[in-house]
């Protein structure tokens, strides 16, 4: 059957390059998926889906169908992502996006795509499928707060679901590699503020005044030895200031000084003492320094953690599908993936397909304007997601 699946996954390649063209050429941004939706139900009611259901997060976008076999089994999950970048595109090809400053600049075009591609080879082997396929065509994934998601996993997407398989295509990665990981795979997303309060003054009679500037410049310095001193050095994070305010003239001490940044990490023990060593340094410096501190710490999406059954699964199949040699295991990456909110709630399985060819262009780094995505890889990902469904469900009868 796997063999058969591959080869449907190689009938049905040109129709979901099509389709990837379509969602290419007419990108929506986080929350506005809704001519996205509407394609995507337009072609699984033409196949005949179950239980097609829209609108999430108070909008109409997303949706969730079911492909039901003709014998009893677990119910697998599937998804991807619809969502596009603020991005104006630079590509020279003809699927160019239409609309200006949006741009499937990270492939969810081709996850979209790809996840019809998986409905088109389910429908033709229903029959003999043991249990049921869940797809979850997802909003927002790079919405942060509000996740796309977490809001379908709290609207009751997963309910009945045993088990959740996802992919996403990458550029770092040579076209048609396999990327497992068991365990932690992706970062979590944290946000940090710091508002530092001094006194003002002139510049020239600093001892007049309560420098908010030097405490500020002392914790973006200090707020490393947290990662250096603090983390354990077999786990991994990143403590990084991204935004600086202060000041009006060059020649004026401010009162105040504001300070944005991000922290990374993949466990949550290590993302509980980041958040309470960042605060701690906070308030310490200023309270040296004579100033005081306002500290907010936000968490925008939690770490990937991949559960060890189905990542093996997704190991396996990649190797019987398509040779060892396509296999290989995944390095940790510090971006944050908001498939981390279905992991929390049931086993699931995340994976990178690797659409890097630097002759064709596919190697540049996702969110830049010049990024696209190998259309010959897409087969695969169809075959793997498909594959994956099939595997898990007959591994359980």
């Amino acid at each position: 059957m796997l063999n058969r699946i591959k080869e449907l996954g190689e009938q049905f390649h040109h129709d979901v390059v099509d389709l990837r063209r379509h969602f290419h050429a007419h990108p929506e941004v986080a929350w506005n998926e809704v001519e996205t939706t509407k394609k995507v139900a337009e072609v699984l009611k033409g196949m005949g889906c179950e239980n097609i259901r829209t609108g999430f997060g108070g909008t109409e976008c997303g949706l969730t169908a079911e492909i039901k076999g003709s014998k009893p089994g677990p119910c697998v999950a599937l998804r991807a992502d619809m969502d596009a970048l603020p991005i104006m595109e630079e590509n020279d090809v003809p699927y160019k996006s239409v609309n200006d400053g949006a741009m499937h600049a990270c492939g969810h075009d081709s996850h979209t795509a790809m996840l019809l591609g998986v409905a088109m080879v389910l429908n033709e082997i229903k029959d003999e499928l043991p249990g049921k396929v869940r797809l979850i065509f997802q909003p927002a994934e790079e919405h942060g707060l509000n996740s796309g998601a977490d809001n379908m996993t709290r609207e009751g997407v997963l309910e009945g679901v045993d088990v959740i398989c996802g992919l996403h295509v990458w550029s770092p990665l040579k076209s048609g590699t396999i990327a497992y990981r068991v365990g932690p795979m992706m970062a979590s997303c944290d946000a940090w503020e710091a508002v530092i309060r001094g006194k003002g003054g002139h510049g020239s009679a600093p001892h007049m005044a309560v420098d908010p500037t030097i405490a500020a410049a002392d914790i973006i310095s200090s707020l490393q030895t947290v990662v250096g001193r603090e983390v354990d050095p077999m786990e991994a994070a990143v403590i990084s200031t991204g935004k600086m305010e202060a000041g009006s003239a060059f020649n004026i001490i401010p009162e105040r000084v504001s300070l944005l940044g991000t922290t990374r990490s993949f466990v949550p023990e290590v993302q509980d003492m980041v958040e309470n060593s960042i605060g701690r340094v906070i308030h310490g410096i200023c309270q040296a320094f004579q100033c005081t501190a306002e500290y907010k710490y936000t968490r925008y999406v939690p770490s990937t953690i991949n559960d060890r059954e189905a990542s093996l699964i997704v190991k396996e199949l990649g190797e019987e599908l398509f040779g060892p040699e396509k296999v290989e295991e995944a390095v940790l990456v510090m971006g944050a993936e908001d498939f981390s909110y279905f992991q929390r709630k049931i086993p699931g399985a995340f994976f990178f397909l690797g659409c890097g060819n630097p002759e064709k262009g596919t190697d540049k780094p996702h969110h830049s304007p010049t990024f696209n995505v190998d259309e010959d890889v897409l087969s695969t990902g169809v075959a793997m997601l498909a594959g994956f469904a099939w595997k898990y469900m007959t591994s359980k009868n």
